[in-house]
């Protein structure tokens, strides 16, 4: 692992790397510029709802008359806004950044591998990812724009949208192969690659986090792939999946149909879409349990149970798509089915939250910034958690369902829930990837403020919701209920703007930080994994020599210790 390497070009090293930690930046910086363009649509948006046919500030007039009227928005712009804002964030910014970016980095540094067990296959992986979101981005330059039939994509609607559908299909085509190929390398390498001494039951918790999700993406990926393709054949080729007999659109009946079912489309896209809700959270909760060891001085609590817990989830993710099927009128038998399946996934998330908030009792708690996002993300998930349970039974979801309370439960999971613990694993690892420290003051004034604008945009949408307010309006206050809780709409909308301003401080530390801050010591955490044990950063074959694993990931606190750390690398006296 040691040997001497050959100077690579600028396009072999950076472009067209196999080495996984390149790929995992590649992997981190594309998904973070993604994750703006999809947080800039969403604010284009909150305008729109905020000051309905008011001209959009600055950007109004530059947006053109296809998707303004004298600079306000019109009705089919917002609805490729709101697409292409849910497609962005979840299949082209958080899953690629925490399972791309943070698994590709970490999982061969926490097993003590050299790299990844199929380098090109993830250098490929990285490329199809690239390939899908340049197509998402150019069919917002297409005749009738970006696909706006919602990030769902529901027929018959999405069959007979404008072309920038088509666009979709296809970039979800390559956006799918690339979480496939990912999946596949995962698993194998945390199967075979491991260092010696590291059973199953040494693996921090992060690499088991890791480990369900990849199935997940191996598992549950491939339906909505056969289910692109086939609504790609509807569109094109004149088959009809999902375009029912009759269907009368304008006034004119529709040619091309025959037979074919609407909800065989939900059905394939919710096969996928639920579990894709635990792709989004499980390496966010492996982030958060890093964190919280390494800052709490103690092992984690229940690890064994957190760790079966997980394996559960991902086993009964599968058992729970059609409780967002409840108003397709499914009948009362399969309701109940899936309301008791709802209830019963619960239980695992509420163990491993439950044995995280445990750890913290009695420790020696370091408040770091990392830390700081870590604690955040308990409560926040909770929420996000506990809201959604009404949604999971039949009776409630009746009067819930696609009002604002959707969007706010979705989002208090993935947005201050997942991004939160994204937030906590990028100040964790920073001084492992760069050879640096971010600056505390930045990273403490990023934090608060995110915090207090994340609810200042999504509690007063559990409000909206509960007061009636539908979530699929272009102006809410055409209807009483919208106009009633009009202030919590415009409260939203500059919390999110509030929310923009607060990164500003983040981005600021991402590149300065590089330059100018003190350099970081190989394990400045005093923390016991095995990623420590390389130097800052990692060289290319990451160990200067063969690593072993003598212990468990998480040896804090061991009594008769010298440290109150006890690295697993490290052979400890008797």
């Amino acid at each position: 692992m040691s040997e001497a390497h050959a100077e690579m070009g600028f396009l072999r090293k950076y472009v067209f790397s196999t080495d996984h930690k390149i790929i995992g930046i590649q992997y981190g910086i594309t998904a973070l510029v993604f994750l703006f363009f999809g947080f800039c649509l969403m604010m284009m948006m909150r305008w729109q709802l905020a000051y309905p046919g008011e001209p959009i500030p600055l950007i109004g007039g530059l947006l053109g008359e296809t998707r303004t009227d004298r600079g306000a928005m019109l009705p089919n712009f917002y609805n490729q806004l709101g697409a292409m804002h849910g497609t962005i964030m979840v299949f082209m910014g958080i899953v690629p950044l925490a399972v791309g970016a943070f698994g590709n980095y970490f999982v061969p540094l926490q097993i003590g591998a050299p790299d990844m067990a199929f380098p090109r296959l993830n250098m490929a992986s990285y490329q199809a990812f690239v390939i899908g979101g340049v197509i998402m981005l150019v069919s917002f330059f297409l005749p009738g724009g970006a696909a706006s039939s919602g990030w769902t994509s529901y027929a018959p609607l999405a069959v007979i949208a404008t072309t920038g559908q088509t666009f979709w299909l296809f970039g979800m085509m390559f956006l799918i192969a690339s979480s496939l190929l990912g999946g596949i390398n995962f698993i194998v390498t945390i199967i075979h690659l491991r260092a010696e001494g590291l059973t199953f039951f040494r693996l921090p918790f992060f690499v088991w986090s890791q480990l369900v999700t990849a199935f997940l993406l191996v598992l549950a990926f491939p339906a909505l792939q056969a289910a692109s393709v086939m609504q790609l054949m509807d569109r094109l080729a004149g088959t009809s999946f999902f375009m029912p007999s009759g269907l009368v659109v304008g006034g004119e009946q529709i040619a091309a149909v025959g037979g074919g079912s609407p909800l065989l489309w939900q059905h394939l896209f919710w096969f996928l879409a639920h579990p894709e809700v635990y792709v989004l959270i499980l390496p966010g909760m492996g982030i958060v349990a890093e964190v919280i060891a390494v800052n709490t001085r103690k092992p984690l609590w229940g690890y064994r149970p957190m760790v079966y817990s997980l394996l559960f989830l991902g086993f009964l993710s599968f058992g729970v798509w059609a409780h967002h099927m409840y108003m397709t009128g499914m009948g009362t038998t399969m309701s109940t089915f899936f309301q008791i399946t709802t209830m019963i996934i619960s239980i695992p998330s509420v163990i491993i939250l439950t044995c995280l908030v445990i750890s913290l009792w009695g420790a020696s708690i370091r408040f770091p910034v990392p830390m700081l996002f870590a604690l955040a993300f308990l409560p926040m998930f909770g929420i996000g958690g506990l809201t959604g349970l009404p949604l999971g039974l039949a009776a409630p979801d009746a009067f819930l369902h696609d009002t604002y309370y959707v969007i706010g439960h979705f989002h208090y999971v993935v947005a201050p829930g997942t991004i939160f613990a994204l937030f906590a694993g990028i100040y964790h690892w920073w001084p492992k990837i760069t050879g640096r420290q971010m600056n505390e003051a930045l990273g403490k004034i990023h934090f608060w403020f995110s915090f207090l604008f994340m609810n200042g945009i999504f509690m007063p949408m559990m409000f909206e919701g509960m007061a009636g307010v539908s979530r699929r309006l272009f102006d809410p206050t055409i209807y009483v209920t919208g106009e009633a809780a009009h202030g919590l709409t415009i409260m939203t909308s500059w919390s999110a703007w509030g929310l923009a301003l607060a990164q500003v401080p983040f981005i600021i530390n991402f590149f300065w930080s590089m330059r100018k801050q003190e350099m970081a010591e190989d394990n400045p955490w005093q923390a016991t994994t095995l990623e420590w044990a390389t130097p800052t950063p990692p060289p290319h074959g990451n160990f200067p020599e063969t690593v072993v694993a003598y212990s468990g990931p998480y040896e804090y606190s061991v009594p008769g210790a010298e440290r109150d750390f006890s690295p697993q690398f490290i052979k400890q006296e008797a």
